[in-house]
């Protein structure tokens, strides 16, 4: 789907909010089609943003696994 998002669960270092954000942004304009959204379009593009932005971080701090955590070789802070 989204090339550029990454892994966020069971990595180390820990993702980040902000890690979760950019995830959200990318999916956001991957299903609306904008890069940018006209001002019409820009409060709904920014709210669903801020939305996935939180429900991920919930789910990542709800998820459980046994597994170590991988290492990550490029951190994008």
């Amino acid at each position: 789907m989204c090339r550029s998002i990454q892994t966020l669960y069971n990595v180390q270092p820990a993702a980040s909010r902000e890690e979760a954000r950019a995830a959200a942004l990318q999916y956001v304009r991957k299903i609306s089609g904008y890069r940018k959204p006209s001002v019409a379009n820009e409060a709904a593009f920014e709210r669903a943003v801020d939305e996935i932005a939180d429900v991920t971080w919930q789910l990542l701090g709800r998820l459980e696994t046994a597994a170590a955590p991988r290492v990550r070789e490029h951190v994008h802070a």
